[in-house]
């Protein structure tokens, strides 16, 4: 009877966990009807309001190694590679990752632990870039403040190479 407490603790040290803050971004890669079709390159990243980086969320790319073949169209990431892509050396351990297939994808980040622990507190944009071979490029920009203040979902979408793509603000 002394410790009837232990599961409402242990239940409420698990909600808590669920419910950290951070943030979640959602990004849908869209069917597309091509001949040839080739998954989207993505990089997603945080940019101050001067649009320089403060931070890279995730790249997707072919992760080939035959001749660096897969880094080697990295540069069609075009705002990404100018504004520091092409400073760092990939893969990057839980920053890169291979190509995603059509459908929706989410990426949590948790409030003082890599790669948001470079944020400090302001204005910024979260940006998803997207090229693909034999198809276009499309960047999305959502404007949001950090540390998040209240819980709040953004959302912007793209035209092409892009779906909807969403960021969760969780205080």
């Amino acid at each position: 009877m002394r410790y009837a407490f232990i599961p409402a603790l242990i239940a409420a040290l698990f909600a808590s966990n669920s419910q950290a803050a951070g943030l979640d971004v959602k990004v849908s890669v869209p069917r597309i009807n091509a001949a040839e079709y080739h998954r989207p390159y993505v990089a997603v990243w945080v940019e101050t309001p001067n649009q320089d980086i403060a931070t890279t969320l995730s790249v997707w790319y072919s992760k080939d190694k035959a001749e660096g073949k897969g880094t080697k169209w990295l540069k069609d990431l075009r705002q990404w590679w100018r504004k520091g892509g092409r400073d760092l050396d990939m893969p990057l351990d839980g920053v890169s990752g291979a190509t995603k297939p059509v459908g929706e994808h989410t990426l949590s980040y948790t409030e003082g632990k890599a790669p948001l622990n470079k944020l400090a507190a302001g204005e910024y944009n979260l940006v998803v870039e997207a090229a693909r071979e034999k198809g276009d490029r499309e960047l999305v920009r959502i404007p949001f403040s950090w540390p998040a203040k209240k819980a709040e979902t953004l959302k912007a979408s793209g035209e092409s190479e892009l779906g909807a793509v969403s960021l969760e603000l969780k205080p």
